[in-house]
């Protein structure tokens, strides 16, 4: 195997880096003891770059473009090695092909909730999440504090510091910058840029690196945070309250009286919604606030009206008030073998034979006969 090597290195003299990855910054060619030819052609494509290192030290660095490898293309490298009299071939050096095309689809993201102070919801936490891309600014930094001897270095291998970079950049501009919750859709593009400058002084001068552009997504709140939104945000597209609130018994009460399961509860949730109307529709001085002017002496109450109970399978129920009864009666829910009982009766009777109550039994009298033409 290692004769396979020795031979395939003999015969190959072009030196490059066909990148197929996505992220991938740094790749080292592979070379059988780094054993480099005289006239060897290296090629470096656009998007690359590839730095020659020799006796662990950087040496040249070259662009995109086709060389053929001779002394007066590597003068950093003679120097190192030593090239008095020429090129040594074959030499040794490593070849690194670094990517400086930018690096995409790269995802930041908040672990835990960053706390800020808000003017409408006092102390509040939030998340972020985002995207942001990478490019390598200068390879030689970056080889010497991350690559190392690395044959392969990808985005992966820096994506958790990155990320706890932007994170924490992300918490110093939101603490910094006062804007409310409820306005922060309206200045991303704001913080996105401020937390992209923050992350580009941490990074570019000790790694290396370079970020492009850097988005921020979205920006959220609790769970709870969002109903009470929500809930803001209704009573605000629903304006009148005072009208919604009439609106809704007027819409539940044709509801409620077609119940025939409600029976006579439904007659007093009925009446019950009508007396709530009326009182939303004329509030009292009390309740709107206005200033009560002197009356006259009012009337002693009405004494209180009879309250009722019926006999249903053997069972009293009740107390229900008169208007309730009556709405049982033209229901059909009170017919007038019901037995009934108020305070003062004897005895239970039937609704038909009390006095307060027989008036709803009469016989409904028969249609008019109908006139008959005459005969002309």
């Amino acid at each position: 195997m290692g004769l396979m090597k020795k031979l395939r290195a003999e015969l190959v003299d072009i030196i490059e880096w066909i990148d197929d990855s996505r992220h991938t910054l740094v790749w080292r060619f592979p070379r059988y003891h780094n054993q480099i030819k005289y006239g060897a052609q290296l090629i470096v494509r656009p998007g690359q770059l590839a730095i020659f290192v020799t006796e662990g030290k950087i040496a040249d660095v070259f662009e995109p473009g086709q060389y053929r490898l001779e002394t007066k293309n590597l003068p950093v490298l003679g120097t190192i090695a030593g090239w008095k009299y020429g090129f040594d071939s074959p030499f040794k050096s490593e070849v690194y092909f670094v990517s400086t095309r930018q690096i995409t689809d790269l995802k930041w993201g908040t672990p835990n909730p960053v706390m800020m102070r808000d003017p409408d919801f006092g102390n509040i936490r939030v998340r972020a999440f985002g995207t942001y891309t990478l490019k390598a600014k200068d390879p030689k930094i970056l080889l010497r504090e991350l690559v190392g001897t690395d044959g392969i270095f990808e985005t992966e291998e820096i994506s958790e510091l990155l990320r706890s970079i932007v994170n924490t950049s992300f918490a110093d501009v939101v603490a910094k910058s006062e804007i409310p919750v409820l306005d922060f859709a309206a200045h991303y593009s704001e913080l996105s840029e401020e937390i992209r400058t923050m992350v580009m002084e941490r990074v570019d001068g000790e790694y290396g690196l370079e970020i492009p552009q850097l988005y921020i997504v979205n920006i959220s709140v609790p769970a709870e945070v969002e109903q009470a939104l929500d809930a803001r945000t209704s009573m605000n597209a629903i304006g009148d309250m005072v009208a919604y609130q009439a609106y809704q018994l007027g819409q539940a009460m044709p509801v409620a009286a077609a119940n025939p399961a409600g029976g006579l509860a439904g007659a007093g949730v009925g009446l019950g919604m009508g007396l709530g109307i009326a009182q939303t529709m004329n509030p009292s001085p009390a309740q709107t606030g206005a200033p009560t002017t002197p009356q006259s002496p009012q009337p002693p109450p009405a004494p209180p009206a009879p309250s009722w109970h019926i006999a249903v399978n053997g069972q009293t129920r009740g107390p229900f008030t008169p208007e309730q009864i009556s709405g049982g009666i033209a229901a059909g829910q009170i017919r007038g073998d019901t037995l009934m009982w108020t305070a003062g009766m004897e005895q239970w009777t039937a609704a038909s034979q009390v006095p307060l109550l027989a008036a709803f039994f009469q016989p409904t009298p028969p249609p008019p006969p109908m006139a008959t033409p005459e005969n002309e």
